[in-house]
């Protein structure tokens, strides 16, 4: 019997999936396999997968498929977080860093997983509380973001509970080590592998004497306060505004381990990946 059951396709809103969607459905159809979609998205391009909604999609599937790019992937991440279900990424635009294979490599990357011939990479997520007690979970970044018009982002960071340092910045972004690739690395911060159970804390164009990022352990607590001095802010969650906060407001911030896995075949590292994304090459001076 196939470990391959159930499969959940997430679908980028705009790009063009109908020849992944049609690969993935000629093979699960060989097989016995069902294809589900959710609703609002199978229904827009009228394929043939089993339209079902978010909690159907998420308990039923052993395998989800995202079909788009890194946000469709961030996407899919945040739909199965906390269940050990598999995500394969399948890019179908500019390359990413999340997604694995692209449209002709897939009818040999479903061979690969039917056939065990695959890691599931473990993807650690960072959950923030907010001031009204609701949660949201980041795999990439959450970050504190000025809203033009309305002064600098000022913001006291305190690490398990003890004051560490405050920024005047136009934004202050925890980001993952997943995150380290995004809006964290434009503004100045490294790259961590993804295999690195931590989370970073990055200012952007700092105002403040100490603009430096700080790593912190998988293990620590993370808080930050809005101060008086700060205008208005957006809270922003892998990129899409959450809410918004202004002076007193407090959030924290915490580790979640192992909250998605992500599938690879083997075919590039994480730092080819980078390499060809971010354009890194060496020093001008310096022969290969």
């Amino acid at each position: 019997m196939s470990v391959v059951e159930t499969v959940g396709l997430v679908l980028h809103p705009r790009r063009d999936s109908k020849e992944a969607i049609d690969t993935i459905v000629k093979w699960a159809s060989a097989r016995g396999v069902t294809v589900f979609g959710l609703t609002d998205e199978v229904g827009r391009i009228h394929c043939s997968a089993v339209p079902v909604n978010t909690q159907e999609l998420v308990e039923r599937c052993d395998l989800l498929v995202s079909l788009g790019g890194d946000g469709t992937m961030l996407r899919t991440m945040r739909l199965i977080a906390g269940r050990p279900t598999p995500i394969l990424g399948v890019n179908l635009g500019k390359l990413g860093f999340l997604a694995e294979i692209d449209v002709d490599e897939l009818t040999s990357a479903l061979q690969a997983i039917e056939d065990y011939h695959y890691m599931a990479e473990p993807r650690m997520a960072i959950r923030a509380t907010l001031p009204d007690g609701e949660t949201v979970t980041a795999f990439n970044d959450v970050a504190m973001v000025r809203i033009p018009g309305c002064g600098l982002a000022a913001v006291a960071v305190s690490v398990e509970d003890h004051p560490f340092v405050r920024y005047a910045a136009d934004a202050v972004i925890v980001a993952t080590s997943t995150g380290s690739t995004a809006y964290s690395f434009s503004a100045g911060g490294p790259i961590v592998s993804p295999m690195v159970e931590g989370f970073l804390v990055v200012p952007s164009a700092a105002h403040s004497a100490f603009n430096r990022a700080l790593m912190l352990s998988a293990d620590e607590k993370l808080t930050l306060e809005v101060l008086p001095t700060s205008g208005q802010l957006a809270l922003e969650v892998d990129g899409a505004v959450g809410t918004h906060l202004t002076a007193g407001d407090r959030i924290t911030v915490t580790a979640v381990r192992a909250a998605a896995w992500v599938v690879r075949l083997g075919g590039s590292s994480f730092y080819e990946r980078a390499r060809r994304k971010l354009r890194v090459n060496g020093s001008a001076e310096i022969e290969p």
